[in-house]
């Protein structure tokens, strides 16, 4: 073994199963700093952007309903990269929670800690940090944002252990994935309204739905160990739901855009956001774990559709 190969920690060159290939983390981050932005999926950044856009849409919509402020560019950026630390501090506690699950999993068990890259008290420090930076990026918001970004922690923390007490983590991944409708929302205005609570309710149906189809790349084995999941639930019959959770989320994101006076742009962005997820629909095989995964990583066009429309709508 040379001295090169006896500094790298085990597994640190080791991608991850289902990695977007050619990724910057695999490819030009630090060999040291690898296995831990695997830990924040990095290297999968489709949850980041889930993450993300929430924020986009509150921001939007709260602009078209007020006026855009200086600020808003602000809350822009700064959610962004919130929702990158988060979003890592998440996975992260997510993994050290799911460790034995992930490495009886084939999809899962390349992941940092099954594998054998990190230790679970490493990922542990890893996870403080994310948080921590995460924390200072609130502090910039006024002071009712900051009280319902600590709220978030709750459905953070619940999240991992959902799949073993219940059939729909989904709903749980989708309070805590959506949050940022209310918080940006509250970061613009002050203050809590009826179309943030409307957004958010939206964006709980959009997880459902985009979250179901990625769980069907896990339901031969979450069946063999007994990890409960709404695609096993649903299972022939996920179109059929997928369809009653699309027609949810576009309702409830008109009904939001309504309550919040937004025009017929804003209209346009919410038929894209359906269009979109019809598209999904119409494509997927639940039997075809990669085409499960395609479509998943394409959910955020959709979530991008209707932001732009809110933003040209805000904007005339």
């Amino acid at each position: 073994m040379n001295e090169a190969s006896a500094n790298t920690p085990r597994g640190a060159a080791q991608t991850v199963a289902d990695a977007v290939s050619g990724n910057w983390v695999d490819t030009i981050a630090p060999t040291a700093w690898r296995p831990y932005l695997r830990l924040s999926r990095a290297d999968r950044p489709i949850g980041t952007w889930l993450l993300y856009i929430p924020c986009l849409w509150a921001v939007a919509l709260a602009a078209g309903a007020t006026g855009w402020r200086l600020l808003d560019l602000w809350l822009i950026v700064g959610s962004g990269i919130g929702a990158f630390l988060m979003r890592g501090a998440g996975c992260t506690w997510n993994d050290i929670q799911d460790r034995d699950i992930d490495a009886k999993v084939t999809r899962t068990r390349s992941r940092p800690i099954p594998s054998g890259a990190v230790s679970p008290a490493q990922a542990a420090a890893w996870m403080v940090a994310q948080a921590l930076a995460a924390f200072l990026i609130l502090l910039t918001f006024n002071a009712t944002a900051i009280m319902w970004g600590v709220a978030s922690l709750g459905f953070v923390a619940i999240y991992p252990f959902a799949k073993r007490f219940t059939w729909w983590p989904q709903v749980f991944l989708g309070l805590a994935f959506n949050w940022g409708a209310l918080l940006l929302w509250v970061a613009h205005t002050g203050q809590i309204g009826l179309p943030a609570v409307l957004l958010y309710l939206a964006g709980i149906a959009w997880t459902l739905h985009y979250d179901t189809i990625y769980a069907h790349q896990d339901r031969e084995d979450d069946a063999l160990i007994g990890v409960k999941s709404t695609a096993r639930l649903f299972g022939a019959s996920t179109p059929a739901w997928l369809w009653g959770f699309a027609n949810a989320a576009i309702v409830l994101a008109a009904a939001s855009v309504l309550a919040a006076g937004g025009g017929p742009l804003a209209f346009i962005g919410v038929a894209a956001f359906g269009a979109h997820m019809s598209w999904q629909i119409l494509r997927l095989k639940i039997d075809d774990p990669a085409r499960c995964l395609m479509l998943f990583r394409a959910t955020r066009w959709g979530g991008l559709a209707l932001f732009a429309g809110l933003v040209l709508d805000a904007m005339t």
